[in-house]
């Protein structure tokens, strides 16, 4: 019997590969809402990121979860998402 695999995931931020549990999700729904998916089980196009501020800058900066899910993405939505992640970490 083998060991079994870990799914990994790049990080849109700082684009090191880590596993899929240790990252936070942001998806895109069907209904084009772009959002926190802290359970990893929403339907829709997923991006992942590290759970710190620096990972979400970075990602903003560069663009990267926009070109992945094919859309602008707000200031208002990031610094919600900034938010968010502040609650989760303390």
């Amino acid at each position: 019997m083998g060991v079994k695999k870990i799914p990994e995931r790049m990080c849109c931020g700082c684009s090191t590969m880590k596993p899929k549990k240790e990252l936070i999700r942001i998806v895109k729904t069907v209904d084009n809402e772009v959002k926190l998916d802290f359970t990893g089980r929403l339907n829709g196009r997923g991006a992942y990121i590290c759970p710190d501020k620096e990972c979400l800058a970075k990602a903003r900066k560069n663009g990267r979860i926009a070109r992945s899910f094919g859309c602008e993405i707000s200031d208002e939505l990031f610094k919600e998402f900034e938010d968010e992640l502040q609650g989760k970490i303390l």
